[in-house]
């Protein structure tokens, strides 16, 4: 691979997988597509970190990290704008409280005497 015309080569990639992740979100959904660009990112990604391992940070391998980096973290956003329940325990919303807000203490119910009434 010629360093000149790789990050050409990993832009053009870049773009042609972000092309066919839009046509796959309206034809499949929002989640499938993103699923499958991060999939091929991620591939590409570890292809690049391989030769930059074998040939050094001399070539434009470290600014195709950087723009595979940059174009995964995008689908990952995009991912969890689509799906608001990703990143949250069982996909429950979480609750949100604002820091003034009145705290209720719990109440008190006492000790239960497991179904006896009180002493006659």
């Amino acid at each position: 691979m010629d360093p000149e015309s790789a990050a050409d080569e990993i832009t053009d990639a870049i773009a042609q997988i972000e092309m066919h992740r839009q046509e796959s979100a309206r034809q499949a959904g929002l989640a499938p597509a993103c699923n499958e660009a991060l999939r091929k990112l991620h591939e590409i990604l570890g292809e690049e970190q391989d030769a930059l391992q074998r040939h050094g940070p001399g070539t434009r391998h470290p600014e195709n990290i950087r723009a595979l980096t940059a174009a995964i973290e995008k689908v990952k956003k995009l991912a969890v704008a689509g799906n608001p329940g990703v990143g949250h325990a069982r996909g429950q919303e979480q609750k949100r409280i604002s820091p003034s807000a009145p705290h209720k203490p719990p109440r008190n119910r006492g000790r239960r005497t497991m179904g006896r009434r009180g002493s006659r």
